[in-house]
């Protein structure tokens, strides 16, 4: 008889509480959804269209928000997707954050040039696997390097076509894999032509397709970053 009369009070008990959460969980739901509604409202939301915003994985190396916008002018002026050389970047100096920026073989800057194909083979001193004997105010004239037929680009306009320089770097990669056969959808062929190792290639092929398929979302949230910072 006792143990009816606690369960019955633990009935009662239960129903009373599920009562009481009713009104809570609309609550909270309401308020989410006025929450939400506000945000929306917020100019940089609304600029940039809160519709696509997404998540995205989180990647073993995060693409920094910084290079998003370089990677975009320069595929846009070559032709060629913009993912594709943020895989290069990732490979070739982790995003620029490896501690030098020249390889044991002789390949500099940001996106890992040699320096023949940078300033172009036909330097006198080029062969080989092109490390050259080139002077850094011949490997950085844009003047030179269009004699010698090289892909080397000034793209800030300071004068210097320099592969230490992040946004000449990013553009000498595009040019040059433009140049490849990216630009017209050749994508293993071009990477190919930038490293001649298979592994090199799937390597750069797996973070292409993983950011491509992700794209909009890594513009999105990049957006939202720099804004953020100017602020």
């Amino acid at each position: 008889m006792v143990n009816k009369k606690k369960q019955q009070l633990h009935m009662k008990l239960k129903l009373w509480l599920i009562i009481l959460l009713i009104p809570v969980s609309i609550a909270l739901y309401t308020t989410t959804i006025i929450m939400w509604q506000q945000l929306k409202e917020l100019p940089i939301i609304k600029k940039l269209g809160a519709e696509d915003m997404k998540d995205i994985p989180a990647f073993d190396i995060e693409i920094p928000n910084k290079y998003i916008p370089i990677y975009q002018k320069a595929a846009k002026k070559y032709n060629i997707p913009w993912t594709l050389l943020a895989a290069h970047h990732r490979i070739e100096t982790r995003f620029s954050t490896m501690k030098t920026l020249e390889s044991p073989v002789g390949a500099v800057g940001h996106m890992q040039f040699m320096p023949c194909t940078f300033v172009g083979w036909k330097h006198p001193s080029c062969k080989d696997l092109g490390k050259g004997n080139i002077q850094k105010k011949e490997l950085t004239d844009p003047k030179i390097i269009n004699s010698h037929g090289g892909y080397g680009v000034d793209a800030n306009g300071d004068g210097i076509a320099d592969p230490y320089n992040i946004e000449d770097a990013i553009y000498s990669a595009a040019n040059y894999l433009a140049a490849s056969g990216a630009a017209n959808g050749k994508i293993k062929k071009a990477v190919y032509h930038y490293n001649h190792d298979d592994e090199y290639v799937e390597n750069v092929l797996y973070y292409y397709k993983l950011y491509d398929k992700h794209k909009k979302e890594l513009v999105f949230n990049s957006k939202i970053a720099l804004e953020a910072s100017k602020k």
